[in-house]
């Protein structure tokens, strides 16, 4: 299944994208889709209503983040070979976690904000990893069961917050502005995705290719990134993990970096997945 929530922020609606492309609606049949929806029995349950004669939406409104209810936004950095040697830094043993706060949340075709006094807002298209069923020291075999999901995410960085102030040390400064963490178009349901490590990704930004990699190319996959995390934190139900960005973010451009500024459109998109689209527009009152 392919789930949606569409309609004005925080008045946002259920509903799912049908093997045509048809936008249906769920509102009269589920109240929500939230972090009860993506448990196997939730699942079950909205696979169920799929299978009835649901009405077509009209018009193209406006889709908000696929699920409501995230309890945490787990991010894994320098998680591609060629992205760490874009960013001068050295290939991690284990994997690097940092977080992002819920307030970064954005819909997937909002538009995103440069914050105040930003110099170098940045890039990544990246996998996430929707957790359906709770997760606390899995082993790797067992880690993608507790998957309900995977969608497109851009983590949105703000490069002089994150690795220049206060030496690097706290990258959620540069990671958790508002609007800074877009997901979606939908949720793809695992059953949908035969394999999370063979996925194309890309981006552009006013229509010039970026970023063009694959999640094959991941130091740490997807089921290891699940069992890890859960040895130092239980995941639970809606919990998102951002996978890591493969290389052509605008810090690894040679010689000169180039940075997102007010009026560039960024198109992110993941095989499978869906694609989403940010216009950058500037703090407001700038």
């Amino acid at each position: 299944m392919k789930l949606v929530r569409y309609g004005a922020k925080g008045k946002e609606k259920p509903g799912l994208v049908d093997k045509d492309g048809v936008l249906r609606d769920l509102s009269r049949r589920a109240k929500t889709i939230n972090a009860d929806s993506l448990t196997p029995g939730g699942l079950a349950k909205l696979r169920k209503l799929a299978k009835g004669k649901l009405q077509p939406v009209r018009g193209k409104p406006r889709l908000g983040v696929p699920w409501d209810g995230i309890g945490k936004i787990i991010c894994i950095g320098l998680n591609f070979a060629d992205h760490a040697k874009e960013a001068g830094a050295p290939i991690p043993t284990e994997p690097v976690v940092f977080m992002k706060p819920n307030s970064s949340l954005n819909g997937p075709n909002d538009k995103v904000t440069i914050p105040k006094d930003s110099q170098k807002t940045d890039w990544e298209v990246e996998l996430g990893i929707v957790i359906g069923r709770k997760a606390a020291h899995v082993e790797e075999k067992d880690a993608l069961k507790h998957v309900a999901g995977y969608v497109v995410c851009n983590d949105v960085s703000e490069r002089h917050y994150q690795l220049e102030r206060d030496g690097g040390r706290q990258w959620i400064k540069g990671k958790g502005c508002d609007t800074f963490c877009p997901v979606g178009p939908y949720l793809v349901t695992a059953d949908e995705i035969k394999d999370p490590q063979n996925l194309k990704m890309w981006l552009t930004v006013n229509g010039q290719v970026r970023q063009n990699g694959s999640t094959s190319t991941m130091i740490f996959g997807c089921a290891h990134l699940v069992s890890y995390l859960s040895r130092f934190m239980t995941l639970y139900p809606g919990d998102l993990i951002l996978t890591g960005t493969p290389p052509g973010v605008g810090l690894g451009i040679k010689p000169t970096p180039v940075f997102l500024k007010a009026g560039d459109v960024v198109k992110v998109g993941i095989e499978g997945l869906g694609e989403q689209t940010q216009t950058m527009v500037a703090w407001p009152g700038k």
